[in-house]
């Protein structure tokens, strides 16, 4: 099934009704095919060969965004700065058809490699080898052969990747699974196409990252406690940089600069991203009220776009950002995320890394 048929979520996902009730029988077709897939992988019927160097998959269970990028990019950075030499792989969502891994760059092109690998290039400023493939093994293949010398490597997404061979830190192995999970939840926690999961929220994992607050529903009703009850979870921190002009990178403004320079009226939000209202969220907590604009995720953007906008002052994510290197509108401001990885999350993350390789003692 094509996850690309539900880049804007139906609203019918996030809690059961008659519609949802009504396509149910496709879901468990679903499942039943993600139950025979999962009994072939564990036969071991399709062997692939072990990674040499552990993988951590930073994936979700729910179709759309839920933040992994900033995840990737945090990663990179302080296992960076830990000592270890990370490499990136990802799909690469959105780009153009291609027969083999590429490398990519922060001046590559998201219509060829997706607009997620440009956007980790562009924040690491070329740190780090990222290859994109659909394929993971072979991008897997082509990163250790370009760069030797990288020690783990972070996937963007994969979680459903049955190709991509790993042994989970939970079973005793140094390879990590993460689950990221914003303050969506699971919605009616059917799978496709009723619901938005791609696998059961029961699925096993080694820890479980959580990008954004609970939503009252999941307060009230205790769900939350038994999606963790007996998992690892850890709450990571976003903020919201200090936002600068699309034309012109140097020149900077704080967003409560922004905020009273223009009227609420006179600005506009503009997100192309799996949850959107996150990105509202987060600039209202800075201030910032104005119109919003949710787009569906990958969205891509054109000058006659932009030009239908009214507006003094257009707001976008960096992820929107670099899908609009041929734009010149001076009214567009890019507004960065960050994100704060906590210490024992990164203590427990070397530890299982530093373990032996398991392989070693079972080939």
């Amino acid at each position: 099934m094509s996850f690309s048929l539900f880049r804007k979520a139906p609203k019918f996902w996030e809690r059961r009704g008659p519609t949802s009730l009504l396509l149910w029988p496709l879901s468990w077709l679903y499942g039943l095919i993600l139950r025979a897939r999962k009994l072939i992988h564990d036969l071991g019927i399709v062997r692939t060969k072990p990674t040499p160097v552990p993988i951590i998959i930073v994936g979700n269970i729910r179709v759309g965004g839920t933040g992994k990028t900033p995840i990737v990019i945090a990663l990179a950075e302080r296992l960076s700065q830990l000592g270890w030499k990370p490499g990136i792989i990802s799909r690469g969502y959105g780009s153009s058809s291609q027969t083999a891994p590429l490398l990519v760059r922060s001046d590559s092109s998201p219509s060829l490699v997706g607009d997620e690998p440009v956007l980790i290039a562009k924040r690491t400023h070329n740190h780090f080898p990222i290859w994109v493939y659909p394929k993971r093994q072979q991008s897997i293949q082509a990163l250790l052969k370009h760069s030797p010398e990288v020690d783990v490597i972070i996937s963007d997404d994969g979680l459903q990747h049955r190709g991509l061979t790993r042994w989970p830190a939970r079973e005793g192995g140094r390879d990590i699974e993460f689950i990221v999970r914003d303050s969506r939840g699971e919605g009616n926690r059917f799978l496709l196409p009723a619901g938005p999961l791609r696998e059961p929220a029961t699925r096993d994992r080694d820890a479980t990252l959580l990008t954004g607050n609970p939503s009252f529903n999941e307060k009230k009703t205790g769900i939350l406690d038994e999606y963790f009850l007996g998992r690892r979870a850890f709450s990571l921190g976003t903020y919201l940089g200090r936002p600068y002009q699309l034309i012109d990178h140097a020149n900077t403004q704080s967003l409560e600069q922004i905020a009273e320079q223009f009227l609420p009226k006179s600005m506009t939000a503009i997100a192309g991203l799996g949850n959107p209202q996150r990105f509202f969220d987060d600039l209202a907590k800075q201030g910032v009220t104005c119109k919003q604009i949710p787009l569906p995720d990958h969205a891509q953007y054109t000058p006659e776009f932009f030009a239908k906008v009214k507006a003094q002052c257009i707001l976008i994510t960096e992820k929107d950002a670099v899908k609009c290197a041929e734009i010149s509108d001076e009214r567009i401001w890019v507004v960065p995320m960050s994100l704060h990885l906590p210490e024992n999350f990164v203590e427990w993350l070397q530890s299982i890394l530093q373990r032996p390789d398991p392989h070693r003692y079972t080939l």
